[in-house]
């Protein structure tokens, strides 16, 4: 079964390109939540910006099933999001949440939910 991702490719625009793959959960792509916590840790390798997005929603459980995660360009996911876009020069290690005004903050308490 092919997962239905909220936007078609067709729709994906250049927002920001040249900033490498990142994982993101299907909350944001196929089921059209905005990212709710975004983090940076050391790349996987070279073609990995190191970034992570979730909705901040997800379960442990969610979370850990890799189906709910996939690999996409950082700029498909800022189609899903342009809020991300002003964070992603932050340096690995970062971490930001949203807010309920729908801002985003630096988030430096530590997490278990590393994808």
């Amino acid at each position: 079964m092919s997962t239905k991702f909220l936007l078609r490719a067709d729709e994906i625009r250049e927002i920001a390109p040249g900033h490498g793959a990142c994982y993101a959960s299907d909350h944001i792509t196929v089921d059209g939540q905005k990212v709710g916590f975004m983090y940076r840790e050391e790349p996987d390798n070279d073609v990995d910006s190191g970034w992570r997005f979730l909705s901040g929603n997800e379960s442990q459980e969610y979370l850990d099933d890799s189906n709910n995660l996939q690999i996409y360009d950082v700029n498909t996911i800022a189609n899903y999001d342009q809020g991300i876009v002003a964070l992603l020069s932050a340096p690995c290690g970062s971490a930001f949440a949203r807010t309920a005004s729908d801002e985003f903050v630096v988030d430096d308490q530590p997490h278990d939910d590393d994808v």
